[in-house]
């Protein structure tokens, strides 16, 4: 087991070593067996590079390298450079505590430091797929300010318990979705009326169109040094 990184200056250091290798190569180095199947490649890609990194999170809902406050992030992305799909960002809750603030919720932990890791993907096959240069990234100003509201939007929603109103449309940055194996997968909630009733799990997602702003931004900041 990887001891975790004591600084953002190491954690970096490490996220550059693996640039360029292979999936199939870095599982190697770590013993680790590639999925056969797609369905749990996304979810798999991001425990291998929590292996590599050192990251000490494990499930709870903190963000990966806890000593250093970063979340990991991989993101599939094609040749012409554009995420391949939306970003999960955490499980969203049934019932809202009425302390709950943007400032403590679990999304906004997870986004306040990011260290997103580009992975190619297209038609080669699973395990050839490289890794891509890792940069840490914060939200500007205005970025969080979008994502606050788009949160709150949505969080009033499931506080209210407006479940049919939650679309995957809501959001500029931000949006909610089902997280679930099957449509039979269901949690305990109550509806608009306080009655108790079961709703599918849902969660956080940052949209492929916000992702691609935040990869484009990095690189125009590299190619001005």
């Amino acid at each position: 087991m990887i001891a975790p990184p004591a600084s953002e200056v190491e954690l970096l250091t490490r996220a550059h070593a693996l640039a360029g290798l292979t999936l199939d190569a870095l599982a190697g180095q770590l013993e680790e067996i590639l999925p056969t199947a797609g369905l749990h490649a996304k979810g798999w890609i991001g425990t291998l590079l929590e292996n590599a990194l050192g990251a000490d999170a494990g499930a709870r809902p903190m963000p990966d390298f806890t000593q250093l406050g970063v979340e990991l992030k991989s993101i599939p992305v094609g040749a012409d450079g554009q995420p391949r799909e939306s970003t999960f960002v955490c499980t969203a809750p049934v019932i809202v505590p009425p302390a709950m603030q943007w400032e403590n919720s679990t999304v906004h932990d997870k986004l306040r430091r990011v260290l997103w890791i580009p992975i190619e993907s297209g038609a080669q096959k699973f395990g050839a797929r490289r890794i891509g240069w890792g940069f840490l990234w914060s939200p500007t100003p205005e970025q969080d300010t979008v994502l606050r509201y788009d949160w709150q939007e949505l969080i009033d929603l499931i506080a209210l318990g407006q479940w049919t109103q939650i679309t995957a449309r809501l959001g500029r940055y931000l949006q909610l979705r089902p997280k679930a194996a099957h449509g039979r997968t269901l949690r305990a909630a109550v509806d608009d009326s306080g009655t108790p009733n079961q709703t599918l799990p849902r969660g956080f997602y940052l949209r492929a169109t916000f992702t691609h702003e935040i990869l484009a931004a990095h690189l125009r900041a590299a190619h001005r040094q």
